[in-house]
């Protein structure tokens, strides 16, 4: 037994991902598709990182947590996306073992830092609208990295040892990952070795950052709410609200994909309904994300408008 757990654990060098279907005539338009999706995603992410730092306009608080969010969905579509636009085009839909133990912590990094990230930012929008005097005081330079900085670091803890915990263990030398990438639960059912500390860590993990990333925006904005019922003009209600609209939309939606992947009962659980829900979770969200901040804030549009006209000015 020994042996066998030695030999398995050398002879395994790649993974073959499943993919999204195995239909062929399928896969060409949805690369094209995709293709279209994820560039898109890359050029309004991209974007808005150098939009918010270099528009003299855009250099607070709320622009600076915006600009890692759009970092953030920049990185996880871009850990998935070449991967899965390789593999509608190719043959041998494989990924080495060592690429794949790197993509799935960088795809659990990214993800818990979006969680914790989007918190930050309704701790933000409260500040600002239930304490405007004290904004700057509060929302300092120092305080805005650390709650960044703390997430940044805690994400990459838990995605080392998540990685390094499913990685380190025994795999049955079966390699056919039923996904169209890396993720810890199709690799869980691949390991030979005993899996439950692996999935405890792993579901206190899930728990506590589900739980307590809501529980911040969530009390947030019932402090938003009640702030904004005590104003007396209604314009001044609409604009206070109007700060936050883009954020509420990107919450809602992110949080009801996670429940759709994650609250389903077990009987009604399957790995294909989990590849539809990561779609779009991995692709169509980060998407998503810089265009609701385009279209429904002012500012942005604002800033976007000048960045235009700047370029304008140059000569062809």
């Amino acid at each position: 037994m020994a042996w066998m757990d030695r030999h398995n654990h050398t002879v395994l060098k790649e993974f073959i991902l499943l993919g999204l279907t195995d239909r062929p005539e399928l896969q060409a338009p949805l690369f094209g598709l995709f293709l279209v999706i994820y560039v898109i995603s890359v050029v309004g992410n991209l974007g808005m990182v150098i939009l918010t730092k270099v528009d003299s306009r855009l250099q607070t608080p709320m622009y600076f947590f915006l600009r890692h969010l759009a970092f953030i969905d920049f990185g996880y579509s871009t850990t998935v996306g070449p991967k899965m636009l390789v593999n509608f085009i190719s043959d041998q839909n494989t990924i080495p073992y060592n690429r794949c133990a790197t993509q799935l912590a960088f795809f659990i990094l990214f993800i818990i830092s979006e969680l914790f990230v989007l918190s930050a930012m309704a701790y933000d929008r409260s500040v600002a609208i239930c304490n405007p005097l004290l904004y700057s005081a509060v929302m300092s330079q120092s305080v805005c990295w650390v709650l960044v900085g703390v997430p940044y670091l805690y994400s990459a803890f838990v995605s080392l040892i998540t990685t390094i915990k499913i990685f380190t263990s025994s795999f049955c030398g079966y390699n056919v990952v039923s996904h169209f990438y890396c993720d810890s639960l199709p690799l869980l059912s691949l390991l030979c070795s005993s899996t439950r500390e692996i999935e405890l860590f792993i579901l206190i993990c899930s728990v506590f950052n589900l739980v307590s990333s809501l529980l911040i925006v969530l009390v947030s904005y019932i402090l938003i709410f009640k702030a904004i019922l005590r104003m007396n003009s209604a314009e001044g209600r609409l604009k206070a609200f109007s700060t936050c609209g883009s954020h509420l939309t990107v919450v809602v939606v992110l949080y009801a994909t996670l429940s759709f992947m994650y609250m389903q009962p077990k009987s009604s659980h399957s790995f294909n309904s989990d590849k539809i829900a990561s779609v779009f979770f991995t692709l169509v969200i980060p998407m998503l994300n810089p265009m609701i901040y385009s279209l429904r804030n002012r500012e942005v549009k604002g800033a976007l408008h000048r960045m235009w006209k700047n370029l304008c000015k140059f000569p062809i």
